[in-house]
């Protein structure tokens, strides 16, 4: 039986003599790790043991851009190696503790148009600010990173991004963004794939922003060996960022729904709405800041209440790195699925970082 195949590769290879070297940037590195107590929870033993120190990771960045006059191109990627990794080894590409957080090759056009080649971040409302509770209730729609193409461009006070993703991670079966905390699937139940995506962002005034973000695409079935592309997810944002000297703040409101491939769950229709706010206020070295968000079901069937995720937080910078105290409370949860449940959850985390 004869097979064919079209493979498509995409290289890059930065070479660098000294004074005549034609990239702006380099490589650098970083490293974290964090003190975690969890509260009324007899499956850590938090209890007994004070807490645990744990979460290393070892990060290396790679960011460069062309000097003027020697050409538009532009490049960055994050790889991070350790248990603090953010990373799945279940359901990730690799099978162990390291990932590429992202990995993007990008030229410029004209005076802000950028097109991005690889694993970005995905252009959809905004991410949480905070360190280790990470996107808790934006579940899956805060810091996503997915493999495909990003244009991104301005256009007077109109900022706007456009883009397509073939997949959430690299290789057949990941469905590992890394940072979204596991809600798009398994390697053995289903993953998002071909996925569109759009963003536009007004600035009504200095600091001030309003902004709508779209995406929909497809889910492929991972039950069995044939992965069949037969379910389909989508979602709408409605948000805002406003900065106010050395204040901030962050709203959204986001629509989003899920059909189920029909080997998984039966092609169940999963549908919730989601509420976020961010607070945040500077003053010298220091920072704090408050994450809270809130998901109410809207599933047929379904008997959970409205739950809630509150994570406050500071941070000082110490100079080579940040030192980071948050806790985080919450009364529920959302799944693989995207499907909201109930379960409290209480932990205390300080974190530090520092980098080269």
């Amino acid at each position: 039986m004869k097979t064919a195949a079209l493979i498509f590769t995409l290289g890059v290879s930065i070479v660098v003599y000294g004074a005549q070297a034609r990239a702006a940037g380099g490589l650098s590195a970083g490293v974290w790790m964090n003190y975690e107590y969890q509260f009324d929870n007899p499956a850590s033993a938090h209890e007994e043991t004070r807490g645990d120190i744990e979460n290393e990771a070892l990060i290396l960045y790679a960011d460069g851009q062309a000097e003027d006059g020697q050409g538009r191109w532009l490049y960055s990627a994050e790889l991070r190696i350790g248990p603090g990794s953010f990373t799945d080894t279940a359901n990730n590409s690799s099978g162990d503790t390291f990932a590429l957080h992202k990995a993007w090759i990008g030229w410029r056009f004209g005076q802000a148009g950028v097109l991005r080649v690889g694993k970005s971040q995905v252009p959809f409302a905004w991410k949480t600010v905070n360190f280790w509770p990470g996107d808790i209730l934006q579940a899956g729609y805060g810091d996503q990173m997915d493999v495909g193409l990003k244009w991104t461009d301005e256009v007077g006070a109109l900022k706007y991004d456009l883009a397509y993703y073939h997949a959430d991670d690299w290789g057949t079966t990941s469905t590992d963004s890394v940072d979204d905390n596991g809600h798009w699937g398994s390697s053995t139940t289903y993953r998002k794939v071909h996925t569109a995506v759009g963003n536009v962002e007004y600035l009504v005034a200095p600091g001030q922003r309003i902004a709508v973000s779209a995406q929909a695409g497809r889910l492929q079935d991972l039950t069995t060996g044939e992965g069949e592309v037969d379910g389909r997810h989508q979602a709408l944002a409605l948000w805002y960022h406003g900065e106010f000297g050395k204040f901030y703040s962050k709203l959204e409101y986001v629509l989003m729904e899920r059909e189920m491939p029909d080997r998984h769950l039966a092609g169940a229709r999963i549908e919730n709405t989601r509420i976020a706010a961010e607070l945040g206020y500077r003053h010298g070295p220091w920072f704090f800041y408050l994450d809270s968000s809130l998901a109410e079901p809207d599933t047929a069937g379904s008997t959970v209440d409205s739950v809630s995720a509150h994570a406050p937080g500071l941070s000082y910078d110490y100079g080579p790195g940040w030192i980071y105290l948050e806790y985080l409370t919450q009364d529920g949860f959302v799944d693989r699925n995207g499907q909201v449940g109930e379960g409290d959850f209480d932990a205390l985390y300080l974190s530090i970082d520092f980098y080269l």
